[in-house]
C-alpha cells in the first residue's frame, strides 16, 4: 500500500512539474509609443480614458510586467515649450486608465515629455505614482533620470533603464535640472553595468531614430550594440512611429521600433506595429510578436490584433526590415517568436 501511494506522489509530482517550469517563465510585454492627448481629447472624454486598450487588454493581463513609452506629460500645469512643432499634455484620467489597461512601467525618455516643462514632468510623475505605475527615464534631475526600475519576479531580477536620443536637448536632464535621460554612450554603459550586477536581466529602452522612416539610423545599431556589449538583454526603440527591423546581436535582441500602439494621430504612414512579448526563464529565452492595426480610419485609437492573412502580412513587412541584419521570424501555428 506504502508502495502504491508513492508511486502515486511521484506521479502527480512529474504531471504538475511542467506546470512548476511554467511559472518560473517571466513574461515582459513591450509595446510603442502611447499619446492620448491634443485635438483628439474630446473623443477620449466622450468615449472613456480607457477606450484605446479594450482590444489588448487580455494580452496584457497575461503579462508580469507591461511596457510602454508614454509619448506625453499627464498634467493640468505647466508652462507650454513654444520651441517646437508638436506638443502634448494629456489629462490627469489617463494615469488610471492606463494602470486599469494593465501598464505597470512607463518610459518617459522622449521628445514629449517635457513640452510643458518641469512642473508638468513632476505632475506627471505624481499621477503614475499614485495610480502604481513606475517610470524610467525622466526625473527631477539627472541622477533620478537615469535610475533604473528593479523588479524581483518568481526568483529573478529584471532591471529597466531608459533613454532619448532625439531633440531638443534642452529637454535631457541636468544636475540640477529636471527632464529625460541622454542617451549619451558614456551614461549608458555605466549604468548597464551597474544593473547588470544586480539583475538577472536588463532591458533598455531607446527614443530615436528619424519619424516615419523604416530605415535604421548608424548611430541607433551603433547604441544598441553598446548597450549590448555592456550587458542589456533586449533594446526596445520607438520614435519613428513606424515599424523598423529587428536584430539579433550576440545574446541580445534588438528591436529598432516598435511604431505607435494608442496615438492620437490620423497619420496615413502609421498604420501597423506591433506588441512584443518577452517570455525568459533559464531555458528559453524567446521574443512572441503580435501583429497589430493602428490605422486611425480602421481602429480609432484602439490598437487591434491582428490574425490570419493580415497579420502574417506585417510580420512579412517586418520580416522585409529585418533581412538588413540577417534576422528570421519563426512561425509556427499563427505564431510568430524569434529565440534570442
Amino acid at each position: 500500500m506504502k508502495s502504491i501511494t508513492a508511486h502515486i506522489l511521484v506521479a502527480i509530482m512529474l504531471l504538475l512539474l511542467p506546470l512548476q517550469l511554467h511559472a518560473e517563465e517571466l513574461v515582459i510585454t513591450a509595446v510603442g509609443d502611447i499619446m492620448l492627448a491634443g485635438i483628439w481629447t474630446p473623443t477620449l472624454r466622450q468615449n472613456g480614458y480607457g477606450h484605446p486598450f479594450i482590444g489588448v487588454k487580455n494580452v496584457l493581463a497575461a503579462s508580469d510586467i507591461n511596457l510602454a513609452n508614454l509619448e506625453s506629460p499627464i498634467a493640468v500645469g505647466g508652462h507650454e515649450y513654444f520651441e517646437k512643432q508638436f506638443r502634448f499634455r494629456a489629462e490627469p484620467q489617463v494615469a488610471p486608465a492606463l494602470r486599469a489597461a494593465g501598464f505597470n512601467l512607463v518610459t518617459l525618455a522622449n521628445n514629449h515629455s517635457m513640452d510643458f516643462g518641469g512642473e508638468a514632468l513632476a505632475e506627471t510623475l505624481r499621477h503614475l505614482s499614485a495610480n502604481g505605475i513606475a517610470w524610467i527615464g525622466a526625473g527631477k534631475n539627472l541622477t533620478e533620470a537615469r535610475k533604473m526600475a528593479l523588479y524581483s519576479i518568481k526568483g529573478k531580477k529584471i532591471a529597466f533603464l531608459g533613454y532619448s536620443l532625439t531633440q531638443p536637448i534642452e529637454f535631457f536632464a541636468g544636475t540640477d535640472r529636471p527632464g529625460t535621460a541622454p542617451g549619451y554612450e558614456k551614461l549608458v554603459t555605466a549604468d548597464i553595468t551597474a544593473a547588470r550586477s544586480q539583475a538577472d536581466y536588463v532591458i533598455v529602452s531607446f527614443h530615436w531614430g528619424k519619424e516615419a522612416n523604416s530605415t535604421v539610423q548608424a548611430y541607433q545599431r551603433a547604441a544598441a550594440h553598446k548597450a549590448i556589449d555592456a550587458g542589456a538583454d533586449v533594446i526596445i526603440g520607438h520614435h519613428p512611429h513606424i515599424l523598423q527591423g529587428v536584430e539579433r546581436y550576440n545574446r541580445g535582441i534588438i528591436f529598432y521600433s516598435l511604431g505607435n500602439f494608442a496615438f492620437a494621430s490620423k497619420s496615413k504612414t502609421a498604420d501597423v506595429s506591433a506588441m512584443i512579448r518577452l517570455r525568459l526563464n533559464d531555458e528559453r529565452r524567446e521574443a512572441e510578436i503580435l501583429p497589430l492595426d493602428v490605422l486611425h480610419r480602421r481602429v480609432g485609437f484602439q490598437p487591434q490584433l491582428l490574425t490570419g492573412e493580415r497579420g502574417a502580412t506585417v510580420i512579412k513587412k517586418l520580416s522585409d526590415l529585418s533581412v538588413p541584419f540577417n534576422t528570421k521570424i519563426q512561425s509556427k501555428e499563427g505564431r510568430y517568436t524569434i529565440p534570442f
